[in-house]
């Protein structure tokens, strides 16, 4: 009789150990599944965006991922965003490299995949929502900070990036409308410049020899702001440079004292944002159309803050 009792109860033990594997199963089968796309993931800035969503992941009790192209290009984003539609996520946020992504973008939500874009917003009808920052604003208030250093009358040059990128237009765009509402003039502007040191250097000696008399320095993204400062140290000028992003290298030279400030985004509640975002959109909740994470003024007595912040999420 005893024995019998045991086998039952074995018996009973294994039955109860199959239906949790199985809960369990299903439960993990049952986690939303999300893809990230990012631009790149060889610049610290999308590392912090990619931080804020894995954190997002983790603390939702998600099924998620962030993925880049190899090379920084259109063509390799889309063919990554196909391998994507492929796996049939529940959501896609996506930060598109330029307009030529919205085809792929629109072959998810005919198939009823919601995308959300980050970072750069496309206007696109088909998006669930943006996440990002408004980069005409982000361009006015570096302007600002600039005029702020300066007077009426004062030159500056503007240098930027590939201009099919929307957010590096906006940007430029933002920021001369708050030079021209403050009498700064714009003496040279350069866009279409890579980020590639050598070049960025290449091209703000240029401008300092046809525009010797410049007083600033604005750029529309912070790998372009670092080689512009390293080539007016060597070349003993101080003048304000302003950056967009508040990466790691260039929150360093304002805890320095190399520059006195700088703008600053929050690449991390951008991706943190993003999930949070795509989660209640797969749930059916409303979201703004327009979540914004948010710009800053970053200035010496703040720059320690942020370094702390992205050492201890970049570990």
């Amino acid at each position: 009789m005893l024995k019998n009792k045991r086998s039952i109860w074995l018996i009973a033990a294994a039955f109860m150990v199959l239906i949790i594997s199985f809960i369990s199963s299903t439960a993990a089968h049952e986690k939303p599944r999300m893809v990230v796309v990012v631009k790149s993931l060889e610049i610290q800035y999308w590392n912090i965006v990619k931080a804020g969503a894995e954190n997002a992941f983790e603390e939702l009790g998600i099924d998620g991922k962030v993925m880049a192209p190899l090379k920084e290009t259109a063509e390799e984003q889309i063919q990554l965003l196909e391998t994507v539609y492929q796996q049939n996520p529940d959501v896609v946020m996506v930060a598109p490299i330029d307009k030529s992504v919205i085809p792929i973008l629109n072959k998810f939500t005919n198939n009823h995949i919601p995308v959300i874009l980050v970072d750069q917003n496309e206007p696109w009808p088909n998006k669930a929502a943006y996440v990002g920052a408004d980069n005409i604003e982000l361009g006015k208030m570096a302007g600002t900070l600039m005029s702020a250093q300066l007077h009426p009358g004062n030159k500056v040059a503007i240098i930027g990036g590939d201009m099919s990128s929307l957010v590096f237009r906006e940007r430029v765009n933002g920021a001369k409308m708050a030079l021209k509402d403050a009498g700064i003039i714009v003496a040279a502007e350069k866009t279409g410049v890579p980020d590639v040191e050598e070049i960025v250097r290449t091209e703000i000696l240029n401008i300092l020899k046809s525009n010797p008399d410049i007083k600033g320095v604005i750029t529309d993204h912070d790998l372009t702001a670092i080689p512009v400062i390293k080539e007016l140290q060597d070349q003993n000028i101080t003048i304000p440079v302003i950056g967009t992003d508040g990466i790691s290298d260039m929150a360093k030279l304002i805890e320095d004292g190399v520059i006195s400030s700088s703008i600053g985004q929050n690449p991390y509640d951008m991706g943190h944002l993003s999930v949070e975002t795509a989660l209640k959109v797969i749930n059916g909740k409303p979201v703004d159309q327009f979540v914004d994470c948010g710009v800053e003024v970053i200035f010496k007595e703040t720059a320690k803050e942020r370094l702390d912040f992205y050492k201890e999420i970049l570990k």
